[in-house]
């Protein structure tokens, strides 16, 4: 299992960061992704909400299983490809004059799928180019 656990205080009030990061389209300002939108007929989040993602050798269907705005929200992968299991909690704190954000995730990638060779690959990539990037995202577009 590969956990990955990614912080960043962003200038911008907890309402705005967690709208913005919720906001599937927002999801592709990181290179890993290709498409990211709401699961079809759905007008925005909530718990049961399912995000559509697809990238480079991947796709996965997040659903939301918590979901308390503008401070926390939880999913679970619900379907996907080469992910076996990844569940995440995104929360979202007043710190000063913006917002502490703490990402959590953890997946595994099945043996069938060579597994534990993918997973220590991918995490190192995962973090800088999806999580990290973003998190970089999110504070370009609301901290100008």
């Amino acid at each position: 299992m590969v956990e990955i656990h990614e912080q960043r205080t962003i200038a911008a009030s907890p309402e705005r960061v967690f709208d913005w990061l919720l906001d599937p389209a927002n999801l592709t300002v990181s290179p890993w992704f290709r498409t990211a939108t709401w699961e079809k007929d759905l007008a925005g989040p909530g718990v049961g909400a399912t995000r559509k993602l697809k990238g480079f050798g991947f796709w996965v269907d997040e659903q939301l299983t918590a979901y308390d705005p503008p401070r926390s929200c939880s999913y679970s992968v619900v379907a996907g490809f080469p992910l076996a299991n990844q569940n995440g909690t995104l929360t979202c704190t007043p710190s000063g004059g913006g917002t502490h954000v703490d990402w959590q995730s953890s997946f595994t990638i099945p043996t069938r799928a060579i597994g534990k060779l993918l997973e220590s690959l991918s995490a190192p990539l995962l973090r800088a180019f999806a999580f990290r990037a973003i998190l970089t995202g999110c504070a370009k577009a609301l901290e100008n």
